[in-house]
């Protein structure tokens, strides 16, 4: 199905949640990270139940014979398990595997965004201040419509990421949101009244 003019149909975009969380920074990521788990399995939960495309976008951790059953079983089998566990995939998730920041980036997401008729996405994860940033620039030049719900997302600095938001929101016309504002049954996520 291709993408109708004008389309606003929303889908959630899940980056890098599926994590080891043995790489540098991980202790400064990670108490972000714990934050933001139930505000994503939340999200996660409320878009799957309107019905809305949930996409996990995430690093392959450098396997690349990896799929994404073996990356999930390799980030439960580390000692921050309990990261992943409530917010993994289900079996109506669908999956992209990336090698660099933006989740676009040499990947099949635009292919599936134009197929799915999506004109919007909410992305949700980490980190604040580089994927999250880098794929919201991708999908404005794409014409994509960008939500990110501030709290739905981790960061390791969060000066960074408190610019990286402000960017966003200035520069790529991304709103910038809390979750609880955001509205899974209408057209596009937006804000409440």
């Amino acid at each position: 199905m291709e993408r109708q003019e004008g389309s606003s149909r929303p889908a959630l975009i899940v980056v890098d949640m599926i994590n080891t969380y043995d790489h540098e920074d991980a202790e400064l990521l990670v108490p972000s990270v714990e934050q933001i788990v139930p505000v994503v399995a939340d999200l996660i939960d409320r878009a799957r139940k309107a019905d809305v495309p949930v996409i996990y976008a995430n690093d392959n951790f450098g396997r690349w014979r990896s799929h994404h059953g073996e990356l999930v079983d390799a980030a439960l089998a580390r000692p921050h398990a309990r990261l992943i566990e409530p917010i993994r995939p289900d079996e109506e998730s669908l999956f992209v595997v990336k090698a660099r920041h933006s989740v676009f980036f040499e990947t099949p997401l635009a292919y599936l965004l134009r197929n799915l008729g999506v004109g919007h996405v909410v992305l949700i994860g980490q980190v604040t201040e580089q994927c999250i940033l880098y794929s919201a620039l991708d999908a404005h030049i794409r014409h994509l419509e960008v939500t990110v719900p501030r709290d739905a997302v981790a960061s390791i600095h969060p000066h960074l990421a408190d610019a990286a938001l402000e960017m966003m929101e200035r520069n790529m016309g991304a709103r910038i949101v809390t979750a609880e504002d955001l509205d899974f049954t209408r057209a596009a996520p937006h804000p409440v009244a």
